[in-house]
Parts: structure tokens; sequence; C-alpha cells
């Protein structure tokens, strides 16, 4: 089985972000940069399906765009176990919508013929919980989301699927298929030292948007990014212990939306 992991490099959870001149974007300049949690899920998902499998061909391959430092997520993927990476050499991955950079990876994917392509449910920098849905759609394949687990069958894979108030769904899909992996589904590796030594030996293929032929024109345009405003406040509700939670409510309601 050839499983193909898209994941996304993102700003590390706890770095100071400012909004750039033109207002669209972070200031990129000086930041750190982690792969995408969600992204790392999935990663973990199809190296286990390849453990469990231990067929002499199985074979883990990453993908991801972006600028030159992208490479630093492929070769923290294949120190953990990852066979192969796909670089798509991207300067604009921010000015590209979810639809965009899904043609990307299916340009970048559909040479590969894999029997399952996992992604992250979202990516924690935009959150829009689109781009493995849509890539599934341009490639023409079956696909599921929320996933917690999966097992390779006779006919393609069962997967778990994580449904509302702690509801769960098992679902058969053919192969090859697109699944986006929810977060938690796994318990994640860290690198070893031998994995980080083999990794600077296995094959990274660097692609360029041009050369997939790729445009950059997106169908989605975002306008403008802020910071959200912080802002406290203290009311105090007058009258008798009915009337101020009478009034309680009706804030709550009304105001903050809810109740």
């Amino acid at each position: 089985m050839k499983i193909v992991v898209a994941i996304k490099q993102v700003p590390e959870r706890d770095a100071q972000v400012r909004i750039d001149a033109a207002g669209q974007w972070i200031e990129e300049a000086g930041l750190q940069f982690s792969p995408n949690e969600p992204d790392a899920y999935a990663l973990e998902e199809a190296l286990q399906l390849k453990e469990r499998s231990a067929a002499a061909d199985d074979e883990v391959v990453v993908v991801s765009a972006g600028p030159e430092r992208v490479g630093a997520a492929i070769r923290d993927a294949l120190a953990k176990g990852a066979d192969r990476g796909i670089q798509i050499v991207c300067d604009d991955l921010g000015a590209r919508d979810a639809l965009g950079v899904a043609r990307l990876l299916a340009a970048a994917i559909e040479p590969e013929n894999p029997d399952l392509i996992l992604t992250g449910l979202q990516s924690e920098d935009l959150g829009l919980g689109q781009t493995g849905v849509i890539l599934a759609e341009l490639l023409g394949l079956p696909h599921a989301t929320l996933i917690l687990h999966v097992e390779k069958t006779g006919t393609g894979v069962t997967a778990k699927r994580e449904l509302e108030e702690g509801w769960f769904q098992t679902i058969e899909l053919p192969t090859p298929a697109v699944l986006t992996i929810q977060s938690g589904g796994n318990r994640l590796r860290y690198a070893t030292l031998m994995g980080i030594k083999r990794a600077r030996t296995k094959e990274v293929r660097r692609l360029t948007a041009a050369e997939l032929g790729v445009d950059s024109a997106p169908v989605l345009v975002l306008e403008r990014v802020a910071l959200p405003r912080k802002q406290k406040s203290t009311q105090i509700l007058a009258g008798t212990a009915k009337e101020a939670a009478a009034a309680l409510v009706e804030k709550l309601r009304f105001e903050a939306g809810v109740l």
C-alpha cells in the first residue's frame, strides 16, 4: 500500500504574531515554524498502517507546499519514518486559497497513484478544514472526514469517524480514497537520533508550481485580518436575586448570544 500524507508548516503555537503592512496576513519574518499538528496525526496514522501491514512494498510519502523552509517539515516527517518526500516550492502559498493549494497537491500526488491519501482535518493557522475535501474532489476519489482510526481490508479500508456528542461511526471505503484525520486518535511519536540520520539520505523530490502547471489566481481572496480585541468589563446586576438572574439570562441570550 502506498500512502501519501499532505502536511503543512505553520507558525509555532506560542508565537507572537503581528499583522503585515498590507493587513492581509501575519508578518512571517522572525517567526518560528513547525509541522501542523493535525497533519502530524495523519502522518502517525499512515506510519501505523504501514507497520501493521509489514508488506515489503508499503510506502509512506509526504508532500508539502510552501517556501524553502517547508523542507524542515518534510525532513521531520522522514525522521519519524516516512520513506520519501515531495516538496512543492511555492513562495506565494499565502496568496492561494484552499482550492489553489488543493490544486497544487493534486497535481503532485496524481502521478504517484497512491492507494490512500491522508491529511490533517484542518490547519492551525487558517483552520478552514477544506483542503483535504477539495483534494478528493479534484482527484475524483471517495473521501471521509473526522477520522480517528484506519484499518486496511481486502477491498479497501474501514475508518472510525468521530460524530457529535461522543458518538462514533465506522465506515467502509474502497481505495484509492482521501481521509482527513482528527487530532487525538493516536499518540504522536518523536523522531529518534537514528531516524534523523536516516532522513538525510532519503529522497526529497522538488517541484514548482510552474512545472505542475498550476496558476495562482485565487477564487477566494482574503481581504483583511486583524488581531482579536482584548477587553474586560464588569457589570453589576441590581435588584433581588430573581431579578438579577432574569437580567443575566437576557444578557446571555441577546448580548452574548450563548443561549
